[in-house]
């Protein structure tokens, strides 16, 4: 057992009993933690409150960390990026409910990546600040392959398709999972860039659908434990 202190972004709360609940969190020092908050539902219940545990929050906590995969506890919090926009804003909300789904989906290592993390510092506080955010949780998804381990290949752009079980550009445009024409020509819009280009990306409706559910695909076939969010209709629906 040890008492650890590290930033952490929330990925899940989950609500068990009547009056407490279990959150699975990112952190900073050990990656992939879950906590156990006793009575934190209770009616004037004091000290750490629920309201911290908002998917995608970024906190500080102090918390016991064992190391017999059990249920870790948290002793003390504190939102350390509180977000001015997110929480308010419907379309926003979508996006986080939906992105926080996907890492609790992906990501499974307890163990430190402090790019990871701070990447996703990074973008969420980005989201929360900017207006222009249709494609943001596309090339979110995208630049996060980078970090799990199956970023597309970049040396041969210049082929007619992609592969997306393999993540190489290929010219077999008869194989079944080779994106060709106008769903590869999508796709290749957002490879390279950052954040602050996305404005200039332009999709329809339909356009953006289709590359989510290439993402999707690109994620499922890379990642054994990953599975489609409950959110991903909500998400077409808000950028209808």
């Amino acid at each position: 057992m040890a008492i650890v202190t590290t930033k952490a972004i929330v990925l899940s709360s989950l609500k068990y009993g009547d009056t407490s609940l279990i959150v699975k969190c990112y952190t900073e020092n050990d990656g992939i933690k879950s906590y156990m908050l006793r009575g934190i539902l209770k009616p004037k219940k004091k000290g750490i409150k629920a309201a911290y545990f908002q998917p995608l929050t970024q906190l500080q906590i102090v918390a016991k960390h064992n190391s017999k995969n059990t249920l870790n506890s948290i002793k003390e919090v504190q939102v350390i990026q509180p977000y001015k926009t997110i929480h308010a804003d419907i379309v926003k909300q979508s996006v986080v409910f939906f992105l926080s789904e996907v890492l609790a989906s992906s990501i499974q290592e307890e163990e430190q990546n402090k790019t990871l993390y701070s990447y996703l510092e990074t973008a969420f506080t980005w989201l929360d600040v900017h207006d222009k955010i249709a494609n943001f949780h596309l090339l979110f998804l995208l630049n996060l392959t980078g970090f799990l381990g199956f970023y597309p290949d970049m040396s041969q752009t210049n082929k007619a398709g992609f592969n997306l079980l393999e993540g190489v550009f290929s010219d077999d445009i008869q194989d079944k999972n080779v994106i060709h024409h106008n769903n590869f020509h999508q796709f290749k819009k957002l490879l390279g860039i950052n954040f602050d280009a996305i404005e200039n990306v332009s999709y329809s409706k339909d356009e953006r659908q289709l590359v989510l559910q290439t993402i999707i695909k690109y994620f499922k076939l890379h990642l054994g434990s990953f599975r489609e969010p409950k959110s991903l209709q909500v998400l077409e629906t808000v950028f209808s």
